[in-house]
């Protein structure tokens, strides 16, 4: 594909937990479009008891989206935070990144008091930060080097090390003010003290593919690898097309970010106590946000139904994408390539219509209680949750479906309350991101709790961010972080939801758990 009379074309390296992609973007003044040119799966290993990500897998994936974008201007990458890989003296692997969800900080943390890690990194506590995976790692004394996820495979393209600012923040490693790593923390680590890299910034040329990847991808040598928000959140965060400074966002997949945006880090015990975080981001901002558990409910769900095959499974489904509303890829939910259980399909756009009609708020689960944080039966867990809490149980799919949404729209509304409360910082509109801004019910549900409009989409916002940023680092476009929004809002579908009058939406205590 060739570009445009005045643009340039950029590829997004999307790694997510379920799946990676690499999508194509073209780029211009006034032009920003989007195509996804690979997937592929990226399904966790469990092996002698540790779950494990396969990380060769998801590179050679990468490899095979890069062959399949053809010539572009620059590569973004980006993922999922606080997991890693360990290099030994040669540069060489010392065995899978273990994934976030192992239970092996279940059993060891790091030794440092939590009041003192959150006021020297304005981190919230989250038991698989990579501080505490470091405290249960065996391989330390092997290793030289700790590169997180998205630097590794920057790594394997380049040659080059480093650690990018923006994901470094969620290791609870990085001092908050000086947005470098903190010596005292690392001095923590003894003699593995060493092993983290030097911080970059989004915007910084990594480096030149290396030749032979060039070779094997069919890309000139010259292609750069380019930094960019490499969390995730903080590409899609960039990717929010807010008008103004007055906004609240959703970064909303398998977990829900709720937060606003700072210009200064915000450290306080009442912050701490709230469990609010301060992530680095894009030109200096800091995400200020609450990490809530999403629509993982709603993908364990379907999960689980596809597995069962009764109810409202229904073959008819095909070409139902369960990432259109769940956030993210269902293995065995529905669509071709994604492993369709023996069970079929489940029509997810059938459930959601089913669900709206039900009983709002009849029940609603706690979606931060440690009984959801697993894979498993979520079903059944949503039942149990509701029978010891007094409440009705969900005794069909759309009921279950109904109670997810709902306990979602109440999380949300409680985050954004806090950030509200904590910083003082105004907000007349939520922006919803991700795969979840597609989800219509939960948009509604959210404007109508929070009693404000909520505007959904871009679904691409983390694409976009990523690419974004590339192109101004590579004088595509140029301006501030209002500016690039700006060119969003021009040129992606968004849907507003405004919240409906007299809806009653009823506080968290009602249903047996407490407001967050």
């Amino acid at each position: 594909m060739q570009s445009a009379p005045g643009t340039r074309r950029y590829a997004a390296v999307d790694l997510g937990a379920s799946s990676g992609r690499v999508v194509v973007a073209e780029i211009g003044p006034d032009t920003l479009d989007l195509r996804e040119v690979h997937r592929f799966a990226n399904v966790p290993v469990r092996a002698g008891g540790t779950l494990y990500w396969d990380i060769l897998r998801i590179h050679r994936g990468v490899l095979d989206g890069l062959r399949a974008a053809g010539p572009v201007d620059g590569i973004g990458i980006d993922s999922w935070a606080v997991d890693y890989g360990l290099l030994d003296e040669r540069g060489a692997l010392l065995g899978n990144p273990v994934h976030y969800r192992d239970a092996r900080t279940e059993h060891r943390t790091s030794d440092v008091p939590f009041e003192e890690l959150y006021a020297r990194t304005g981190i919230a506590r989250q038991p698989f930060n990579t501080i505490h995976q470091l405290a249960a790692e065996p391989r330390l004394a092997s290793a030289a080097t700790l590169l997180l996820i998205p630097d590794l495979i920057a790594y394997w393209l380049t040659g080059r090390i480093g650690a990018e600012l923006t994901n470094a923040s969620t290791t609870q490693l990085l001092d908050a003010r000086t947005r470098e790593w903190d010596p005292v923390l690392a001095g923590g680590l003894g003699p593995a003290a060493g092993i983290l890299p030097p911080i970059r910034r989004p915007g910084e040329v990594i480096g030149p593919l290396l030749p032979e990847v060039a070779a094997e991808v069919g890309l000139p040598a010259a292609t750069r690898v380019i930094a960019v928000g490499s969390h995730d959140t903080a590409s899609a965060v960039a990717g929010v097309p807010a008008a103004d400074e007055r906004f609240a966002y959703i970064s909303c997949g398998t977990w829900s970010l709720v937060g606003v945006e700072l210009d200064q880090p915000m450290i306080s015990e009442e912050g701490r106590r709230a469990n609010f975080t301060n992530e680095a981001g894009i030109d200096g901002t800091v995400r200020y946000l609450r990490n809530v558990t999403g629509l993982w409910l709603l993908q364990e769900c379907l999960r689980t139904w596809s597995v069962a095959g009764d109810g409202l499974a229904d073959d008819s489904a095909a070409g139902h994408d369960p990432a259109d509303a769940s956030g993210a890829d269902v293995p065995g939910a529905s669509g071709a390539g994604r492993g369709a259980g023996p069970g079929g399909r489940v029509d997810l756009e059938a459930l959601l219509e089913a669900a709206a009609r039900e009983e709002p708020f009849r029940s609603a689960v706690d979606a931060d209680d440690p009984v959801f944080h697993a894979p498993g039966d979520m079903p059944a867990r949503i039942a149990d949750f509701c029978r010891r809490t007094g409440q009705p149980v969900p005794d069909t799919r759309a009921r279950t479906v109904r109670c997810v949404v709902d306990s979602l729209a109440l999380a949300h509304r409680a985050a954004i309350q806090d950030a509200r409360r904590l910083t003082g910082q105004a907000v007349d509109t939520v922006h919803i991101v991700g795969g979840g801004s597609r989800n219509a019910l939960l948009c509604r549900l959210t404007a109508d709790a929070c009693g404000l409009p909520v505007v959904a989409g871009p679904v691409e916002a983390t694409s976009i961010g990523n690419v974004l940023v590339q192109a101004r680092a590579d004088g595509a476009v140029s301006g501030t972080l209002a500016d690039l929004r700006a060119l969003i809002r021009r040129g992606q579908p968004l849907e507003r939801h405004e919240p409906r009058p007299g809806a009653e939406v009823p506080p968290a205590e009602r249903f047996g758990w407490p407001a967050r």
